[in-house]
């Protein structure tokens, strides 16, 4: 019987065997330790202070430079203030502050009560949203707004009303539904900023049978479900958004067509076709930071302002001018450097805090 020689290592490869198992180790348990996103971004109570930058795509990314809506204005007020999600780029805010303006002036809207918008620094948020990620999505409840200031509690606890009728999915209430909806709602298609209006199938369907107005940017308008309560305005990216993820523009023509009808069938409901042979399908992780943009590392960790009031947007300004003035602790800290940043420089750490 001939025995085989032993394999000699040298030192150096030894410690070369040693140091990538090692580094395999801690790389799994940097990936284990790592908080998800939206625990990161969810616990930041300010923005960044920064020049405003979306980057990223609506539902993977996150936004410097945040500003925040004022809770009250003459034509708004922002439901669920706990949620503390109505900061978004200065251009997203201040369109929102211009519908609220033009709807009550032209379309017989009170005045817009406000849902979502963003977190402080965007991010994958702890609950509700898969977009809303880059401050450039806006929900704007189709209740009209009260002649009187709501309260706290009424802001918390007051439901939204379904444009629906009861137990019938895609048909729209016609003892709910007024011209005025639909006038908002057309006045939001309007702005050239804007590129889409998601509403439920059925109002763009109401939409299309019976909107007798300028039908040009009726095709903004895009059905999804869940959005009978609501309606979600989303805009481009703003020019100089370093790193934002534009999305397709529509399609021509106003979309009452066979994508509509799609809507109303069945076909969006059945099951997927499950391969027999197929393996499963492994649990999907929790978006990490990692799986961000690399400049939405160094959104986490740039300063953020003294306070709420130090970036609270100022009606009728744009970019950095819809800041209030800084206070006199916070004057001279400037726009935080480096932004927007060379992306291909930033780091992403792996193993990370929870977020304050």
């Amino acid at each position: 019987m001939t025995r085989k020689k032993p394999i000699l290592l040298s030192l150096g490869a030894k410690a070369m065997i040693l140091l990538t198992g090692l580094s395999v180790c801690f790389a799994d348990m940097a990936t284990a330790e790592e908080p998800p996103a939206k625990e990161l971004f969810g616990g930041m109570k300010l923005p960044a202070r920064a020049e405003p930058q979306a980057y990223g795509f609506y539902s993977r990314g996150c936004l410097a430079g945040g500003v925040a809506i004022p809770t009250d204005g003459p034509t708004w007020q922002a439901m669920r203030l706990s949620r503390n999600r109505r900061w978004g780029h200065p251009q997203m805010i201040s369109l929102v502050e211009q519908l609220s303006k033009d709807a009550a002036q032209y379309d017989g809207w009170p005045g817009l009560l406000l849902g979502d918008i963003s977190q402080p620094r965007g991010g994958p948020m702890l609950s509700g949203h898969a977009s809303h990620q880059v401050g450039l999505d806006a929900d704007i409840w189709l209740t009209p707004m009260p002649s009187r200031t709501l309260t706290a509690s009424e802001r918390e606890n007051l439901s939204a009303t379904s444009m629906l009728k009861k137990n019938a999915f895609l048909t729209v209430d016609p003892n709910i539904w007024t011209p005025s909806h639909a006038r908002v709602i057309m006045r939001a298609a309007s702005y050239p900023q804007v590129e889409r209006i998601f509403v439920n199938p059925a109002i763009k369907k109401k939409l299309c049978d019976t909107w007798t107005g300028d039908r040009s940017h009726l095709g903004k308008v895009r059905p999804a479900y869940g959005h009978d309560f609501h309606f979600h305005i989303r805009i481009k990216c703003p020019s100089g958004s370093v790193g934002c993820k534009s999305q397709d523009p529509v399609a021509a023509g106003d979309g009452c067509d066979a994508s509509l009808a799609w809507w109303f069938t069945d076909e969006p409901w059945a099951p997927p076709k499950k391969d027999p042979n197929a393996k499963p399908a492994p649990k999907a992780k929790p978006v990490g930071l990692g799986d961000l943009p690399k400049a939405c590392a160094l959104v986490l960790d740039t300063p953020g302002p003294a306070s709420e009031e130090e970036a609270t947007f100022r009606p009728g300004a744009t970019g950095l001018a819809a800041l209030t003035p800084p206070s006199p602790a916070a004057a001279g800290s400037g726009t935080a450097p480096g932004f927007p940043p060379d992306l291909a420089k930033v780091p992403v750490p792996r193993v990370r805090p929870a977020a304050p």
